[in-house]
């Protein structure tokens, strides 16, 4: 039998597709070959019909799957945040997460999935933190390896991304990360070389940014050396949205699709450099001969049986998300078992987030489910009627949000006489039109202007504010009255997402009346290079209600908590807060959340505050309260899932994937160039390895998490490098628990962690009842990257294992020898 690179061994089925593959590709011209290395649009690659392909469908994920269009008019089931799902510290629900995706994607005509993110949290400042899984690079591969099988089992591509070193997104599509082979090899490295070794995904995403000096999507080094070469990865290279820049350095780098098309590095231009010798035609076959073997894996090349022939039975979305939510929430303190709530008395719900849920983060990770549970509705649901009261408190937000809420609206396309072209609908006020999704009859060389028109109800009377979000010249209009008419200049030239990523503009200030509809317009030109049809069309219609006094708002909560049993603070970071596109300048929670919770607090010594964000916000007043529940951006069932683990129907399930604590005492939080570059001088101190190196004591540590339940850990065995642990669940409830094992060398090594995470497993026990948890410890925990050999090293002697409930609650150790 055949085998890859990396010696996993091809099937016959492997055998056949390649065969099929070959076959198409000696059928192929050279302009036909480098076209097929170009997106035809923003989503696709072109159909052959020469060969029997059609086309190919990529779309964005990790938490749902969007489709080719983006809009509210065509739904997605919205999962959990990435974060959320590593807190799981459960494989196996992350390949239901990705079953249930690929489920999705074939719903919606996706052949391949633009996740996972498996870059590591390496600064908590980072704006995209809550799409990626953890801070240490095992748990991170551990659950990607499980999502990837997942997809790919319903017959989806995955492409693990972003490879390598994306940790950040200041100056992202410039950055050059300067990073030590070490840190590179043992930290980000390694969850994309354990996903290629354990789950063979069908493809990989290349990032922005440079590392050490080169465009990652011209890095041969790492991909053609590394990726292919040492792990035997055989799926697609597929850029991130506009990073290929050169066409020659692109495809030697080993990049096989440049995205998104029509116009990029391939193409024509490819074919160019071959027929002029700069790129041998030989080098193209092997992009096309991947990009075909993609085909091929996905179905959509004939001749060739899909890797998947029969989909996998059919998965309930609701209720997978709501699961993985409540599993995924993590409760950081507990003082005098307030939780769960008991089953008699009265509850004061209070925040903004309570109504108005953030059910994930901002960015191209956003899809639009066809509903979303707020805490409101999920506690309204769950509670005995009369028992729940509500009050605002304090609202997150700061400025203005994407106008959605009692506006109704449409959108007129128009060519440069102003006659109509086109209609499309406009479910909320933002538009984002690639190719396939202008409306019926437009076309990109004959828009000129869209028009956001129809009418918005108040729900409450006084000043409204409107506003833009987008560059170019708008006009906006208010119960007939104009606006604004003038220009937003572009605040970053290389960022084609800033129409999507940028804060909206404040315009004016209406003074409107409760239930008195009024129309609203906003009018913007596209614009586009001279002689060249536009790319995409992006803007936003931006509004933000009366804002009352915080103090009064704050006071009538107090009041609230005060006539209450318990308190239940809700309170969230924001879509200007976490966000891609730009890092955090601090980890505060915005407004005036923090005074609240100290006030409600001092009302009420049963005061509960569910956090939720994506990631670490500062907490200080955290040892006021009776008890923290982190329930991180939990998808549209997230008010269902609070309400299940509120009440105690399940228990909160959760351990923290990335140390949590303030600023200003963690150890790593750089993620501003200087000069262009942007040092990783902390080696392979990153996360808990660098607290500990800088002898800091966090919020709360790595692996922390409570149950309604207590363990006891009764006794630890090592047979080579097999563990056992066993566990006895001591308290009055069932429950899971998470054994945790760290890794510690006998022999303090400066140059290395003083311990670090090296296994991990779930059980499950009814009171009083004893399990064993048993883990084999990977090789390569006991290896480190020695640079002057170039090469894995194993570092011989011995070992202490600790197990524990998280990194600073070890129960128990033994000792083992390599």
């Amino acid at each position: 039998m055949a085998r890859t690179a990396a010696g996993t061994a091809k099937t016959p089925q492997d055998q056949a597709r390649e065969a099929v593959v070959e076959a198409a590709l000696g059928v192929l011209g050279l302009e036909a070959k480098t076209r097929l290395l170009a997106g035809q649009d923003a989503w696709s690659l072109p159909a052959l019909p020469e060969i029997g392909l059609r086309s190919l469908v990529m779309s964005d994920g990790p938490i749902g799957v969007r489709g080719a269009l983006w809009t509210a008019e065509d739904p997605a089931v919205a999962l959990p945040s990435p974060t959320a799902l590593a807190a799981g510290w459960d494989p196996e629900l992350a390949r239901r997460a990705g079953a249930l995706l690929a489920q999705e994607a074939r719903r919606k005509g996706v052949h391949v999935l633009l996740a996972p993110t498996v870059n590591l949290h390496r600064s908590p400042l980072a704006g995209r933190h809550f799409e990626a899984y953890s801070e240490d690079p095992y748990l991170t591969g551990r659950i990607g390896t499980g999502y990837v099988r997942g997809v790919q089992s319903g017959g989806v591509g995955t492409t693990v991304k972003h490879f390598v070193a994306n940790d950040a997104e200041t100056d992202r599509f410039t950055v050059d990360n300067i990073v030590g082979e070490r840190a590179l090899r043992e930290l980000y490295l390694a969850p994309f070389e354990a996903i290629v070794a354990d789950a063979r995904p069908w493809g990989v995403m290349t990032a922005y940014n440079r590392v050490n000096g080169t465009r990652m999507s011209e890095h041969g080094r790492l991909v053609n050396q590394v990726l292919r070469g040492e792990w035997g990865f055989d799926g697609v290279n597929v850029s991130d949205w506009t990073a290929a820049r050169s066409t020659v350095a692109a495809v030697e780098g080993g990049l096989d699709i440049a995205m998104p098309g029509p116009v990029t590095v391939f193409g024509e231009a490819l074919a160019r450099a071959v027929r002029e010798g700069e790129v041998e035609e030989a080098t193209v076959d092997e992009a096309v001969r991947r990009v075909l073997r993609l085909a091929a894996r996905v179905g959509v090349l004939e001749g060739a049986e899909p890797v998947v022939t029969e989909p996998p039975e059919q998965i309930d979305g609701e209720a997978l998300s709501r699961e993985i939510a409540r599993r995924s929430f993590v409760l950081v303190r507990n003082e005098n078992e307030v939780l769960p709530l008991p089953r008699t008395g009265t509850v004061a719900l209070i925040g903004a987030a309570a109504r108005e849920a953030r059910a994930l983060g901002g960015g191209s990770s956003t899809v639009y489910p066809a509903r979303i549970v707020s805490p409101l509705d999920g506690l309204t649901a769950a509670l005995p009627e009369g028992s729940l009261s509500y009050a605002v408190g304090a609202d997150p937000d700061t400025e203005l949000a994407v106008a959605e809420r009692d506006f109704t609206l449409r959108a007129v396309c128009r060519d440069v006489a102003g006659k109509v072209i086109g209609t499309g609908a406009a479910p909320t006020g933002q538009i984002w039109w690639e190719d396939a999704d202008l409306p019926e009859g437009v076309t990109r060389r004959g828009l000129h202007t869209v028009e956001l028109t129809g009418t918005f109800t108040p729900r409450a009377s006084g000043p409204h504010t409107f506003g833009v979000k987008g560059v170019g010249a708008f006009t906006l209009v208010v119960d007939g009255t104009t606006h604004y008419d003038g220009v937003h200049p572009s605040g970053a030239e290389d960022d084609p997402f800033e129409a999507i990523f940028a804060a909206p503009v404040p315009h004016t200030r209406a003074e409107l009346t409760e239930g008195r509809t009024v129309e609203v317009s906003l009018t913007h030109v596209v614009a586009r290079p001279e002689g060249a049809p536009a790319r995409a069309v992006g803007f936003a219609l931006a509004h933000r209600e009366p804002q009352r006094d915080p103090e009064e708002l704050i006071a009538e909560a107090v009041a609230a908590a005060r006539d209450a049993d318990t308190a239940v603070v809700v309170v969230a970071t924001t879509e200007r807060v976490e966000s891609e596109g730009f890092d955090r300048k601090n980890l505060r929670l915005p407004g005036r959340q923090d005074d609240l919770v100290r006030a409600v607090a001092a009302a009420n010594p049963r005061t509960v505050v569910v956090v939720n964000s994506g990631s670490p916000v500062e907490l200080p007043w955290r040892d006021r309260v009776a008890a923290v529940l982190l329930s991180w951006f939990p998808g549209q069932e997230g008010g269902a899932a609070l309400a299940d683990v509120l009440t105690g129907a399940h228990e909160p399930g959760g351990r923290l994937p990335t140390t949590w604590g303030p600023l200003q005492d963690a150890p790593v939080t750089q993620v501003v160039p200087s000069g262009g570059e942007l040092a990783y001088s902390e080696g392979v101190f990153i996360g808990y390895r660098a607290w500990e190196q800088a002898g800091r004591t966090p919020a709360y540590p790595f692996g922390h998490g409570l149950g309604y339940t207590d363990w006891a850990y009764e006794s630890i065995e090592a047979e080579g490098t097999t563990v056992t642990v066993r566990v006895r669940n001591c308290g009055r409830r069932a429950g899971r628990e998470v054994v945790q094992l760290y890794l510690a060398p006998a022999e303090a090594d400066a140059g290395r962690p003083a311990r670090w995470l090296a296994g991990f497993a779930g059980v499950e026990a009814a009171p009083g009842e004893s399990v064993e948890a048993v883990v084999e410890l990977a090789p390569r925990a006991f290896e480190i990257w020695d640079e002057r050999a170039g090469a894995w090293t194993r570092v011989k002697g011995a070992y202490e294992v600790a197990a524990g409930r998280s990194l600073a609650d070890r129960r128990l150790t033994t000792t083992l020898t390599v």
